[in-house]
């Protein structure tokens, strides 16, 4: 769905960028160490619609809750972040920072107010069938 929405936006001449989560803070992370981290930052923060995928699959550590801040400070109210995340927002504090951190407070703080959210649930999780079912591919094909 996200995908659906950068195409859109690229239609619409929206300028868009899709970018994991932890390539996003490993780039922020070596940016800091070299001294180019303002340049690096403007790489995130210029398009006007920016994807976030694989948002917050691992916990945050306390530098990576702080470049994070920064970064999401940077764009706010400027242009939209789209979050693809499987956990529910209300899981989010949780991990970043281990939720111990007036960080976790202040980066959700500038997610949750003047958000949309689209909570994708499934019906009947039992009738759930994954890709793999879909195209009919043995787990030991999938590399």
């Amino acid at each position: 769905m996200a995908c659906a929405f950068g195409t859109e936006a690229c239609k619409q001449y929206y300028t868009v960028k899709y970018v994991r989560l932890r390539d996003l803070l490993l780039d922020l992370q070596s940016a800091g160490a070299y001294g180019n981290f303002v340049n690096v930052l403007k790489k995130y923060t210029n398009p006007v619609l920016l994807i976030i995928d694989e948002w917050l699959l691992l916990k945050l550590t306390e530098s990576e809750a702080r470049a994070l801040y920064e970064f999401i400070h940077k764009r706010r109210k400027r242009s939209s972040i789209i979050f693809c995340s499987q956990y529910r927002e209300s899981e989010w504090y949780q991990q970043i920072y281990r939720g111990e951190s007036t960080l976790a407070d202040a980066i959700m703080d500038r997610i949750s107010n003047d958000s949309y959210k689209i909570d994708i649930e499934s019906a009947d999780p039992s009738k759930d069938i994954s890709m793999r079912e879909v195209y009919g591919l043995e787990p030991a094909q999938v590399k």
